[in-house]
């Protein structure tokens, strides 16, 4: 039963994956313990979740972070997991294939140059902020769909957060954000 007031969407269950913003309606997993943090763990590995848990999954600038090997399959399938038939995953990663076209612009120099490369390859300030794969529309694709993920559709920007999915340099959107329906 809902409440009076509120929507089943107000009841929905969210996710935030790698998040530190607080927003009411979402719960945050991190690597790392902080005050905001309501469950401590690794995206790669999110057997603390029963199946279909959530409605929504959200991470920005977080799945670049595993490597593509092992780490990004579990994620992803975990993920899947997790979420309710008809749920969502809003996904936000770094677009290489913009870095590149921005790292090779006339004009750029050389801070500029470095801001793209720690863009591309993390910010390196601790041990888990280092990236292990670049994304491209085609690797999203497919990573995603060997997941399990049904309906894939590239968005301009979320707006769910303060975060990185609407970065810009030199007036470019530099993330790549994807919507995954299960």
């Amino acid at each position: 039963m809902v409440a009076s007031g509120m929507t089943k969407k107000d009841m929905a269950r969210r996710l935030h994956i790698g998040g530190k913003q607080v927003k009411e309606g979402w719960n945050i997993l991190n690597i790392q313990p902080g005050k905001s943090v309501d469950f401590v763990g690794d995206a790669a590995d999110l057997s603390q979740f029963n199946d279909g848990t959530f409605d929504e999954v959200y991470a920005s600038h977080v799945i670049e972070h595993l490597g593509y090997q092992k780490e990004l399959p579990a994620a992803l399938k975990g993920i899947h997991r997790i979420i309710k038939p008809g749920g969502v995953f809003r996904m936000s990663v770094p677009d290489l294939e913009t870095l590149c076209k921005l790292f090779l612009r006339d004009g750029i120099d050389i801070n500029g140059k470095f801001k793209i490369v720690r863009m591309m390859f993390g910010g390196q300030i601790d041990e888990h902020d280092f990236h292990k794969i670049g994304f491209t529309w085609d690797f999203a694709r497919h990573y995603l769909g060997r997941a399990g993920f049904k309906t894939l559709r590239r968005v301009r920007e979320f707006g769910v957060f303060d975060d990185a999915s609407s970065q810009k340099v030199g007036g470019v959107l530099i993330s790549l954000n994807v919507e995954a329906g299960k």
